[in-house]
Parts: structure tokens; sequence; C-alpha cells
């Protein structure tokens, strides 16, 4: 089981914040650190001091770290042209020595789309434009050096495209996509995805969508056991009740509600609960959704205690 950092920055921190999760994620021997890709808080934080754009974000760790995988959980399709995002991911896979995978969904929050400017069209065509930027993406990644990249959608035209730069890792990095659409996110996962990820789900349901995600795979003649099943779950562990209860408190929850909708818990008691969700998913990586960045024991403990009975 790889156990992943996931970080929801909009909630309020800074990139020195970030800088020091990534560093401690690191040494600690988690697998990578992930962010979230808003503008926006959510719920009754302040968000202050403000956003932090994920990709500038996520090129600075590039350079301040040395192992871990970076990526985003996930990059809105309605925030940025195709085009750029795939140089942008290129680059930093570039800085980060190949180490950098992207998380790319359709877009959801409209309060964040009214606040900034951004255009959030309806479901059906911002499907259809997230369905084209996979295409793009993985297209101009996958375009041999010294040939061009010519794409024609509904939304978006490409003519000539040089398709570069070139990221590190080839035929390009590794795609995340998730979702609980039983039909259009499957067959999008089956041909483009290398790891589908069902966050905040329960086993039950999260099964139910992974056989479908491996049934649009076997329909292309692909193979479903390419595809890494990932989940992400929010993360509150102590050594007792106090701590437990002091660090939910901390992020604004009730232990009680923790414990039945995320890892909550004694280290014994997260480990127990991990290891009926991945008989009952099948997954192989979860990501621990961190919400209090400034408690880094919260971090230490989960290494040393959680991760170490996981192997």
């Amino acid at each position: 089981m790889e156990l992943r950092i996931f970080t929801e920055p909009q909630q309020g921190a800074t990139y020195d914040d970030l800088l020091r999760v990534a560093k401690v994620t690191e040494e600690a021997g988690f697998d990578a650190f992930f962010r979230s890709d808003h503008y926006l808080k959510m719920g009754g934080v302040s968000g202050l001091p403000g956003p932090t754009d994920a990709w500038i974000t996520l090129a600075g760790l590039a350079r301040e770290t040395s192992r871990i995988r970076l990526g985003t959980l996930v990059t809105a399709a309605t925030f940025r042209h195709p085009s750029v995002l795939a140089i942008s991911v290129a680059q930093v896979d570039q800085m980060s020595g190949g180490r950098v995978e992207l998380g790319l969904g359709s877009g959801w929050f409209a309060d964040e789309h009214r606040a900034y400017g951004i255009d959030l069209p309806d479901l059906g065509e911002r499907f259809d434009r997230y369905a084209e930027q996979l295409a793009i993406i993985t297209g101009l990644w996958q375009t041999p050096v010294g040939e061009t990249f010519d794409f024609t959608g509904k939304h978006y035209v490409l003519q000539g495209s040089p398709a570069l730069p070139k990221p590190v890792q080839q035929p390009g990095p590794p795609v995340i996509i998730g979702g609980a659409g039983k039909k259009r996110t499957p067959a999008l996962a089956a041909r483009y995805a290398h790891e589908f990820n069902l966050p905040f789900t329960d086993a039950e349901t999260a099964a139910a969508q992974f056989d479908r995600v491996a049934a649009a795979a076997r329909d292309i003649g692909r193979d479903p056991g390419e595809i890494v099943r990932s989940a992400a779950q929010v993360l509150c562990v102590g050594r007792d009740e106090a701590e437990i209860a002091r660090r939910a408190e901390a992020i604004g929850r009730e232990v009680h509600e923790l414990r039945t909708n995320g890892l909550a818990g004694t280290p014994a008691e997260v480990v127990d609960k991990i290891g009926r969700y991945r008989e009952t998913t099948g997954i192989t990586r979860l990501y621990l959704q961190v919400l209090d960045l400034s408690d880094l024991d919260h971090l230490e403990l989960v290494a040393a205690e959680v991760a170490a009975q996981l192997g």
C-alpha cells in the first residue's frame, strides 16, 4: 500500500507551509505530496492569506525535493487551456526529474468560478471539453520530437503544434482520473488513466465504480490491471482519545463522524480500517487528506505507526 499526503491549500496556507509539509512527507518516507487545485476556500475557514496556484507550487517543490512524487488531485479542466497545461506539466516534470503526475477533472465548484470570472459551462459541455483536453494533453506529450500535432474538436482546434516541451516521463506523466459517473467517466479512464481515484467514498460504492472502470477497459482491449486503484480519505490519527479529539477539533470535525467517514482513531484502528477497505476495493494507493498543515507530528506518527504496518 502506497501512502500519499494530500493537502487542501485553499483552506489557508502559504507556499512555505506547503514546503514544510512536503519536506516532512519526503523525510518520513511517504510516497508522494499532492495538493488540490482550487482558488477559493470552502466552509467556515478564513482561507487567509489566500490561494496559491497548484502548478507554481509544484514547480517550486520540484526543486526543493528529490524523491517524492508530486501532483494534483485534481486540476480543473476549466482553469487552463489544455495546450498551456500540457506545457506547464511537462516543464514541472523536467524540473522534478520525472516525478510529476496529473490529476485532471472536469471542474465543479461554481462559487470559485464566479469569484474569479472563470467560465463554468453546463455539465454536458464541461465533460465534452474535459474529454478533448485529455486527448490534447496526452497527444502533445506523445508526439515525437520533430513532428507536429493537430487536433480538431468541438471546443479546441490545434494546427501544426510543435508539441514542445517534452516531459521527462514517456509517453508522459501518469494521468489520474476519478469520479462517480457510471458511463462516460469509466470510458475516459479506460482510455487515458494510469490511475483511477475515488475520494471520500465508502468501500462498497468504490468497489462498484472500480468494476465499471475495469469493464470499460476490457471493452477496448486494455488490461484493467494497468489502471492503479486508489482512494482518498481525511486523516485524524492520535495515540489516545485526547489526541484524536484535539486533531478533530483543529479541523472543525467530530471524532465520531471522522471515524465513520474517514481514517480516524488510533494507529491500530486506522491500519485495520485501511486493510478492510483494501480487501473490498483492491486499492494499492491511498491519499491521506491532511487539513491541519501546522501539525507535522501527525505525519510523523502516521509514518512510524501506520505506514510501517502496511508495508
